[in-house]
């Protein structure tokens, strides 16, 4: 079994928060997945790959980033992914689990305090694990509470 694990997350929040779980992933092979070039330094000694940051809003940008993540995945074939949102994560989830069956993990970010994300909200159908970073947001079906990364 694989012990890769394909790490999205979009700039700012999404990719502090991912970093601040980077110990969870010691003793596996991460590689991570964001916006920003210049994110590869943080995470030297890692493969990083830089994808297009879109919007809902932008269908040639999305489609360009389905085909960047349908690349990263086919060449890295990971046995998870995990995100902490948004678009980019969204999409790395479906793809992984519909092209590899990867096991899937989404955390909201600790930003949506009062309800999910619509990405997270989204995401839900795609995840083998859908967590929440507050407490009161933890419902019967999920998402589930594990703690918070902040």
């Amino acid at each position: 079994m694989s012990n890769k694990v394909l790490i999205v997350a979009s700039g700012g929040g999404h990719w502090i928060q991912m970093r601040r779980l980077q110990p969870a992933f010691n003793g596996l092979e991460p590689v991570f997945v964001s916006v920003h070039s210049a994110y590869a330094e943080q995470v030297a000694g890692h493969r990083y790959y830089a994808v297009r940051d879109v919007t809902r809003w932008d269908r040639i940008g999305l489609a360009i980033l389905v085909a960047q993540l349908t690349f990263i995945l086919l060449r890295e074939r990971p046995h998870v992914v995990v995100t902490t949102g948004s678009a980019p994560g969204m999409i790395a989830l479906a793809l992984a689990k519909s092209l590899l069956r990867s096991r899937t993990m989404w955390i909201d970010s600790i930003a949506n305090c009062e309800q999910i994300s619509l990405s997270g909200s989204r995401a839900k159908r795609f995840c083998d694990v859908w967590l929440t970073q507050w407490p009161h947001l933890q419902q019967t079906g999920g998402p589930d509470y594990w703690g918070a990364v902040l």
